[in-house]
């Protein structure tokens, strides 16, 4: 007898046990998603076309298929995960043109992270093909470290690593690898 009320207590603290992993596992898994955020972007928007205007003349025009807004993030941004289309024009009202197939801007940094198939032309004829291009917009200066094409008049260069400002008219190029001229 005493090796039967050995076992019936050996099988209730094996059952106690076994409730009691179970329940802490259970409690375990709600502590976690306690101290888990949710990345969602706090607003969102399709077919997205922002006009920008400086008084009264447009500064530029952003067109996006989709845009992100994480605003509610510790380091807010923004998001164009399907790509961008911006016209920019100067105090003339010449038009730069820029395209890219990911763009993502953080806030407080004026700085637009432009990815994939990146290309900028402008209505005088030059043109700027790269991977990844960043466009400081307080200081309307574009700049990468990535490999690039240009093209202007002049001829075609190709290169590492660029930085100009928004008409081009500045041009600085750090690793020319080849350059075509197309001089008559």
């Amino acid at each position: 007898m005493n090796f039967i009320n050995h076992k019936l207590v050996f099988f209730v603290f094996l059952i106690t046990t076994v409730s009691v992993f179970i329940g802490c596992e259970s409690n375990f898994k709600e502590v976690q998603k306690i101290n888990y955020s949710e990345f969602t972007p706090n607003g969102e928007a399709d077919n997205f076309n922002l006009k920008y205007t400086d008084s009264g003349r447009i500064k530029s025009i952003l067109i996006s298929p989709k845009m992100l807004d994480y605003s509610n993030v510790e380091f807010p941004f923004t998001e164009f995960p399907k790509g961008i289309d911006v016209t920019l024009y100067d105090s003339k009202a010449k038009k730069t043109f820029i395209t890219s197939d990911y763009a993502i801007s953080f806030k407080g940094t004026d700085i637009i992270d432009l990815q994939g198939h990146v290309k900028i032309a402008t209505e005088s004829g030059q043109f700027l093909e790269t991977e990844q291009l960043y466009f400081d917009q307080k200081n309307e200066w574009f700049f990468t470290e990535k490999k690039f094409k240009f093209t202007d008049p002049k001829g075609v260069s190709f290169g590492e690593g660029i930085d100009f400002s928004k008409d081009f008219k500045i041009v600085n190029s750090q690793k020319i690898t080849g350059a075509i001229d197309q001089a008559e």
